[in-house]
């Protein structure tokens, strides 16, 4: 039976998907997985930004280490620093794919750009759910099934509270669904990117031989 992820490495996933939850943010990392090594102007004309919103975002994102610089000549490259961002976009685009029965999207060989709308709704999505208590939910639901609230407080270890005032937010925005069974309420996790996320984090996290790179 697969495993809950260590604290510290859910902390580090949460961290990662709290920065990516930003539609230019996800944008541009989207555009150099896609594209490789590009530089800020690069970046700039294909999304259509301004140049200066580009580089704060791009500034933000290598000081979280999500990109990293190269410098050729008088021009700074920016590419995606490590397989995690990227494993995310395998996994959203394969979940676009399902979703449109568009199967380009489908082969992992070639890597096809999201259509705009998709990327900033899927930002947008990952914003309300990159928090660590409900990444833990998320995780307890997708791992082992329907769960009512003590079972969920037993397995991630938290408090009642918290638990109920998250499965709240969660069933409010689509994550979760809620049935009565007898005197027992039972929670379940839907389909979507929030689950496409979980999966995705613990495929990384299961292939790694060190688990410290995650």
């Amino acid at each position: 039976m697969r495993q809950q992820l260590p604290i510290e490495i859910m902390k580090k996933a949460v961290k990662g998907i709290s920065y990516i939850a930003h539609p230019l943010r996800l944008q541009i990392l989207e555009y150099l997985d896609v594209n490789g090594s590009s530089s800020v102007s690069t970046i700039t004309k294909a999304l259509k930004e301004e140049q200066i919103i580009v580089s704060q975002s791009l500034r933000k994102m290598r000081d979280a280490k999500l990109v990293k610089t190269n410098r050729r000549g008088i021009f700074i490259y920016y590419s995606i620093n490590e397989e995690y961002p990227a494993s995310i976009f395998t996994c959203l685009r394969r979940l676009y794919g399902y979703m449109t029965d568009d199967f380009q999207y489908l082969q992992d060989r070639y890597k096809v750009q999201l259509p705009t709308d998709y990327t900033i709704m899927a930002a947008n999505r990952i914003k309300l759910f990159a928090n660590y208590e409900k990444m833990r939910i998320l995780e307890f639901l997708t791992l082992y099934g329907n769960a009512n609230v003590s079972e969920i407080i037993s397995g991630i270890d938290s408090e009642q509270i918290k638990v109920s005032q998250y499965l709240k937010r969660l069933k409010e925005d689509g994550f979760v669904t809620r049935t009565k069974q007898g005197r027992y309420v039972i929670y379940n996790i839907t389909k979507g990117i929030h689950k496409t996320c979980i999966e995705c984090i613990h495929k990384r996290y299961e292939k790694l031989k060190n688990k410290e790179d995650f």
